[in-house]
């Protein structure tokens, strides 16, 4: 991974937060918000072919790297698991090496296994650039950049913001990816939801709270889905009793500074993580992350492009 002299960012992969460096981040958000304010048109010198291997569910990731992919003018090779030759029996390996020998230039990713992309990025036959779209419970890289991009836009900074995660940080790729890099950028870190949903190995990063503690100071609130698929049966909280002890209620809004902002990565559990109606409240970044996530999107597959080239 290298960042020219002009701030312009080329890089192999993008599998985990961890493998990109501070500058190297902004140097994302800065091309991001270059695109978002239409400063910058990029010109590839040939045909790049890039393909969406989805073997989860997903609306905001899928469609937002599309409709990247489109804008940048690149060919979007179709590719639904439901019919591929994976019901065949085909590993994900196999369906990565037919894409790399057909000429795919990049393939994104979502994949229910943590650290799937690790034979991949490793394999000397592989051509195809790996951007991963989240790996089971463990990286969400273009998630935590678009958040990044989204908290930039509000402070243009990090440096000492107090940043709250709330929810159900285990299970949470996105919170995982976001803790690692918030540290390093400088922001004092807060976590907060159910105790049983909490690890010990995520205090070298912050500080457990009960969210009525912090609310009051907190600059970053970030909500996270209630990932019901990946909990045991019976493990978690009702709908009512979780949104009373842990969720952003109107009251709990009310105690929010005036210059506080609430993310949520979505889809929103409504009446659970966040009260329906504060979902677009003016506090409320949920939307502008989810268009900021297209023109992140741009910026990293720019960025793998520039790899290749």
């Amino acid at each position: 991974m290298t960042i020219s002299p002009d701030g312009i960012v080329s890089i192999k992969h993008l599998t985990s937060m961890a493998l990109l460096s501070n500058d190297e981040v902004i140097g994302l958000i800065k091309r991001a918000q270059a695109f978002k304010h239409q400063q910058i048109k990029p010109v590839f010198k040939r045909q790049f072919f890039v393909a969406n291997l989805f073997f989860e569910n997903s609306t905001r990731t899928h469609k937002s790297f599309e409709v990247a992919e489109k804008k940048l003018g690149l060919e979007v090779i179709e590719f639904d698991a439901a019919s591929s030759s994976v019901n065949k029996g085909e590993t994900l390996y196999d369906t990565v090496l037919t894409m790399s020998a057909i000429g795919v230039d990049v393939c994104v990713i979502r994949h229910p296994d943590e650290h799937y992309y690790q034979e991949l990025v490793d394999s000397r036959t592989i051509q195809s650039a790996i951007v991963n779209g989240g790996d089971g419970s463990g990286q969400h890289p273009s998630q935590s950049l678009l958040d990044l991009l989204t908290i930039y836009e509000a402070f243009g900074t990090f440096q000492g913001l107090k940043i709250m995660i709330a929810g159900d940080i285990t299970h949470s790729r996105v919170a995982k990816s976001n803790m690692q890099m918030l540290k390093r950028l400088g922001a004092e870190l807060y976590f907060t939801g159910p105790e049983s949903w909490y690890s010990k190995s995520f205090d070298v990063y912050g500080r457990y709270v009960a969210l009525d503690e912090m609310i009051e100071q907190v600059d970053v609130l970030m909500l996270l889905r209630v990932q019901h698929e990946r909990h045991d049966s019976g493990a978690s909280f009702s709908k009512e009793t979780y949104h009373a002890q842990y969720g952003l209620t109107h009251e709990r809004y009310k105690w929010m500074k005036d210059t506080a902002i609430i993310m949520h990565p979505a889809p929103v559990n409504r009446g659970v993580e966040i009260s329906s109606d504060l979902v677009e409240a003016p506090r409320s970044r949920i939307t502008a992350q989810m268009t900021n996530g297209m023109f992140m999107r741009m910026a990293i597959l720019e960025a793998i492009l520039n790899g290749k080239a």
